[in-house]
């Protein structure tokens, strides 16, 4: 068995009551920061040649200087098209605001909306969890939001497993349709979502949305262990940089799944990163996955790799060498007590 990408781009529901979407989605926080307006609109342009309609942004990118960049470009286009346009609020304070309350999500969509030049969002994802506010506030703001036609669908990122079923039980309680997504961390160096996070969405029918799904460049494997990161490069920029941290993944581990990459991406003849993306999309409940580059040309790699196709003992080598374990309490006790893994009892190949 095959896991088959075809030579056109590829397209899934976003969970269960969302919308068609590309499987490569294009992030777009370089906007404005690394990547200019003139190099943003090439990747945009580039990016709905191949075929791609889902398109990532949110309010705190550049201090929102993302969005007015694709807004210039929808207008330019005529409009979004069959694009499907995500973008996010939390930790960006619109005129005051900031958080999950109902000002700060009024503020922020209405923020959004003007740079976006758009009626409506979407996908407008809660960037984070609000400590500060009740999640029912939040829940019934988002609710009212859809009433008014501002917003299409909802969703969340950088959650918990307890968080998402919270969020999923509000919903229920207050009659808010819920979440279609969940914006993670996700690649084959950091799989801790399959703890809690991947089998409360696979539960409630919420589907993936990955970021960082080349580990913030590590799985394209120009990264060494002898030479600390320098230049126009992520880590190059900021060695220490939040998770994908040079001192945090220059590990043995690490390199056992580069070098298993390289062997299969030797015999594929494709670059490593390729391999990575294909196991990535072949994950339960991962609909699409955000592209993020500097250049032109690295998005143009990163596309080519719809066309690859791995073997199902590809995959699975990869699956085994990047396994993280679980937890010892009470993960490890549970699976050695019923002989059953978490994710046995989910029936996939986790």
């Amino acid at each position: 068995m095959a896991v088959s990408n075809s030579t056109h781009m590829q397209y899934q529901q976003l969970g269960q009551n969302g919308p068609i979407v590309s499987r490569l989605a294009l992030g777009t926080m370089t906007f404005g920061a690394e990547t200019n307006e003139a190099e943003a609109f090439r990747q945009l342009d580039c990016f709905a040649d191949y075929g791609g309609t889902f398109i990532d942004t949110a309010d705190v990118y550049s201090a929102g200087i993302s969005e007015e960049i694709i807004g210039r470009w929808i207008k330019q286009r005529g409009g979004l098209g069959q694009m499907i346009l995500a973008t996010k609020g939390r930790f960006a304070p619109p005129a005051g605001s900031y958080g999950g309350s109902r000002r700060a999500i009024v503020k922020s969509v209405e923020a959004s909306l003007k740079r976006l030049q758009l009626d409506s969002i979407d996908v407008y994802y809660m960037h984070g969890w609000d400590t500060q506010t009740d999640i029912e506030e939040t829940v019934n703001a988002l609710g009212d939001l859809i009433r008014m036609g501002k917003i299409h669908h909802i969703a969340w990122s950088n959650v918990s497993g307890w968080q998402i079923q919270k969020i999923v039980s509000t919903c229920d309680k207050l009659g808010v349709s819920r979440p279609i997504s969940v914006q993670p961390q996700y690649n084959l160096l950091d799989r801790g979502i399959e703890v809690e996070v991947l089998p409360c969405c696979l539960e409630n029918g919420i589907g993936l949305a990955p970021w960082s799904p080349l580990g913030g460049g590590w799985l394209t494997g120009k990264y060494n262990r002898q030479t600390v990161p320098t230049g126009s490069t992520r880590l190059g920029e900021n060695p220490a940089r939040g998770v994908e941290a040079y001192d945090k993944r220059n590990t043995d581990k690490t390199y056992r799944v580069l070098d298993t990459l390289e062997s299969i991406a030797t015999q594929h003849q494709v670059p490593i990163s390729h391999v990575a993306l294909t196991w990535l999309l072949s994950r339960p409940a991962v609909n699409t996955l955000l592209l993020g580059a500097r250049t032109i040309g690295q998005l143009e790699d990163n596309l080519k790799s719809i066309s690859l196709e791995l073997e199902r003992k590809e995959i699975n080598t990869l699956t085994k060498v990047s396994a993280p374990g679980l937890p010892e309490y009470p993960y490890q006790f549970l699976t050695d007590w019923s002989g059953i893994t978490i994710w046995d009892e989910l029936g996939s190949s986790l």
